[in-house]
């Protein structure tokens, strides 16, 4: 089994990022690869992996999904008082890596985490479907679930009780805007020359490098 891990490699030829393909703003450049992921047909194109750490210091990462970006950050939508919402309550940062297989990219975000407005939290919990909504009510996400059965129980209960009423959005349910102040753009390159620009926020702008592979 080692052996055949160890053989596991593939060559990326696809594309290059050059010094003139790149905007001086990072979200703007952004925007231009995950419309190429969407155009490209990337199932799960939104998903990203948030990294945060918890008061003992140690780092957790799982899969969530993008939900709207702007030159304000990146938010995503979770319950806050899960895993990732007691990690980011005892230190306010975190970290989002996108990687788009298809097109051999990725992209790495880092910066400040905070909730976003309730008002969007609930605007959001109401537009997702009403299984999700339910969903929601019933899971104590990340705390122990002596059984599936419990679970499901749960849910048809609130199914029952909610029937032809909305739906209220959770207190302890909405969104949270990561804010960047670092990004980092991968292309891959044949030979594992590949192309690396780093975007940092200094003096109120963004400043852009180019990163040896």
């Amino acid at each position: 089994m080692d052996k055949n891990i160890r053989s596991m490699r593939r060559e990326y030829n696809r594309d290059g990022l050059l010094e003139k393909d790149i905007d001086d703003n990072p979200v703007t450049q952004f925007g231009r690869w995950f419309k190429a992921a969407l155009d490209t047909g990337i199932k799960d194109a939104n998903a990203m992996t948030l990294s945060t750490v918890s008061n003992e210091g140690r780092p957790s990462s799982r899969i969530v999904l993008l939900k709207e970006f702007d030159e304000k950050g990146f938010v995503f939508f979770t319950n806050y008082q899960s895993k990732k919402g007691s990690d980011i309550e005892a230190h306010a940062v975190g970290s989002l890596l996108f990687y788009w297989s298809d097109l051999e990219r990725q992209v790495r975000i880092e910066g400040s985490l905070t909730k976003v407005s309730r008002e969007l939290s609930e605007s959001y919990f109401h537009s997702r479907p009403v299984e999700s909504q339910l969903g929601a009510l019933a899971s104590d996400q990340s705390r122990i679930l002596g059984s599936r059965e419990e679970l499901e129980n749960r849910y048809e209960d609130l199914k029952k009780q909610y029937e032809g009423k909305e739906i209220p959005c959770p207190e302890y349910w909405g969104g949270y805007r990561l804010e960047p102040d670092r990004m980092e753009f991968w292309q891959g390159r044949p030979s594992r020359l590949h192309d690396r620009f780093e975007y940092v926020f200094e003096d109120n702008q963004w400043i852009h490098r180019r990163l040896y592979p």
